[in-house]
């Protein structure tokens, strides 16, 4: 029930997940690259669904829909925010566990039961889920629809209801922690913007995950029960269904109400990690801390608005259509103000290129560029065009897949020592990033000028249509850059499980941090600090401060010990302090004036 093992079980979770899902994107890229060519090995690996070395195009829809849902599900939300939650949240507010940590157990082994029902699917004679990672009806509701109908969506649809109830007990967990368990001092001004980004993400996932529990169970009722919430209209073959007065928009209503939110889910936290992590390496304090608690709060509000610019081509009145387009281009400023904050907190700063700076501004570099093709998507005219092609692929792999990834592993390599008491391998590391980042540019960016062409997404073969065979060949170097990426997480993956054991012995604040989560015993042991817990001064980003000897000052390190860097806005108002302070200058006059 300890956190830090919790963390450590998502984090290894995650990966596992993580590696399953690329070996998934391989497959299917495979297929993409060469659609006309057989592959003798496909057969020996998935059997009847790869017969004569081709993957069947039944199968080929069922890889994108469990990659797809594994990677945004079980790798980037729980992944993400189950490791980094669990693992910082007591740490770095000063509590000794989570405020339950038996439902905090129960919400990994909920989230690792949800992992095992999905991949079951491929054990069963009908194959996985394949509507798509969106499961939109009627494919997902009429079983007969396609082999993929049946049971594979039956055990998709219980494995999304453990994994919501899994996102639920860990949010209602973590909101209830940093609320009421904050150590002495730290008041919601001082928390690092790390425990913001939690904070806002679980409330956010505590909103809205119960919206898509509610559109499964009428899924269920309609794929068991005859109901028709979902269903009008169908006609089968020669047969018509007795469906009628359904809407499959209901179900679009209902998944983008959690959709659209699920996004921010994954970004935030991967945002406020590399808040920590680029103010730690640059050796400053965060440029606008208040700035960037109050655009976490304005996408988390503006996230809720927003899910219709998914659905601009279902038919909406226009008018609702520019009502989603103004509030979709509104929740691009506070995203811009991050990405300027973390530039302005970069620019002329003592920069150590560790690994893990090196993906916190990977992931900055991603969410600018996959940010601004989001400008396009928003724009309800351009989306018509746009809509369901590889742009649409493009847009999000990089600003949410790739930047998330970023800042998950951002994390990783920061706090591997904080998990594991030692330190991962800098060079491994370095390959790992340089590797990862060209490749994923690689893949994704040409996907932009495939969409731009009307280049449908999901589609089996690149053969179809005569206007598709001329990007057969980006096709294939696309495929080429994705193997290569994947096989450069074979250099993380050495690294990661090497390190835990053989690893050089990580000292007690390997990156001179501000932070508390590094003043706890590098020993685990339960309750984080023996004896009591340190009581907290100052705000986490008092780095290279003008008057101080070293370039760091601990949260726990009081005013009183600091007189030569003290600031006036360091007091907060509190006019003791300021009295003792005055009164110190007037006795240590410096020639020097302060910057």
């Amino acid at each position: 029930m300890d956190h830090k093992m919790i963390a450590k079980q998502f984090l290894i979770t995650g990966i596992i997940m993580a590696v399953i899902a690329m070996g998934l994107s391989i497959l299917f890229r495979i297929q993409l690259a060469w659609p006309d060519k057989s592959f003798p090995f496909l057969e020996t690996f998935l059997g009847k669904w790869a017969e004569g070395g081709r993957i069947a195009p039944d199968f080929y829809l069922a890889l994108v829909t469990i990659h797809g849902t594994i990677m945004v599900f079980f790798v980037l939300t729980a992944g993400l925010s189950g490791t980094f939650s669990n693992l910082l949240i007591p740490l770095q507010i000063g509590a000794r566990d989570m405020a339950s940590p038996f439902l905090n157990m129960l919400s990994y082994w909920f989230f690792f039961m949800a992992c095992v029902v999905m991949m079951s699917s491929f054990f069963i004679q009908t194959g996985p889920a394949s509507g798509g990672w969106t499961v939109y009806p009627p494919l997902s509701v009429v079983a007969k629809a396609m082999p993929g109908s049946g049971m594979g969506m039956t055990l998709w649809l219980i494995s999304m209801v453990l994994f919501v109830a899994s996102s639920l007990m860990g949010g209602i967990n973590y909101v209830s922690t940093i609320l009421n368990m904050r150590t002495k001092g730290m008041d919601l001004w001082k928390m690092p913007l790390t425990i913001w980004a939690f904070f806002l993400t679980a409330i956010l996932g505590i909103l809205s995950f119960p919206v898509l529990v509610a559109g499964v169970v009428l899924m269920v009722f309609d794929r068991s029960f005859g109901t028709s919430f979902y269903l009008s209209d169908i006609v089968m073959g020669t047969t018509i269904l007795p469906n009628e007065g359904g809407s499959p928009i209901l179900w679009q209503h209902l998944f983008w109400f959690l959709g659209h939110p699920e996004v921010y889910i994954v970004i935030m936290p991967a945002l406020g990690i590399s808040s920590e992590v680029i103010s730690v390496n640059s050796r400053k304090p965060i440029f606008g801390y208040h700035a960037m608690v109050y655009s976490l709060i304005g996408i988390t509000v503006l996230s809720f608005i927003v899910w219709g610019h998914h659905m601009f081509v279902t038919g909406m009145n226009p008018l609702l259509g520019g009502v989603f387009m103004i509030t979709t281009l509104i929740i691009a400023v506070p995203s811009a103000v991050k990405t300027f904050n973390y530039l302005a907190t970069l620019w002329r700063g003592n920069i150590r290129f560790t690994p893990a700076m090196l993906f916190a501004i990977g992931l900055v570099s991603f969410f600018i560029s996959g940010g601004l093709t989001g400008i396009f998507l928003g724009n309800a005219s351009l989306d018509i065009n746009l809509h369901d092609t590889y742009f649409v692929v493009a847009h999000f792999h990089l600003v949410m897949g790739s930047a998330a990834i970023f800042g998950m592993l951002a994390g990783v390599y920061h706090w591997f020592p904080r998990m594991f008491g030692r330190m991962m391998n800098a060079k491994l590391g370095y390959l790992h990033f340089w590797l990862t980042f060209i490749a994923a540019y690689l893949v994704f960016f040409p996907l932009h000028f495939l969409g731009l062409d009307g280049v449908p997404r999901r589609y089996y073969a690149f053969t179809e249509f005569e206007f598709m065979k001329k990007w057969l060949t980006v096709n294939i170097f696309v495929t080429w850059a994705a193997i290569m990426a994947a096989l450069a997480q074979v250099a993380f993956l050495f690294n990661f499980f090497y390190s835990i054991f053989k690893g050089k012995v990580a000292p007690q604040n390997p990156w001179e941090s501000n932070t508390l989560e590094w003043t706890a015993p590098v020993e685990h042991i339960h309750g984080n600090w023996p004896g009591e817990i340190p009581t907290v001064y100052r705000w986490p980003y008092d780095y290279s401060k003008p008057g101080h000897d070293v370039d760091f000052i601990p949260q726990t390190v009081p005013f009183s010990q600091t007189m030569s860097s003290n600031l006036p806005h360091d007091f907060e108002g509190n006019a003791e302090a300021e009295k003792i302070q005055q009164d110190w200058e007037l006795a240590n006059p410096v020639t020097e004036s302060k910057s």
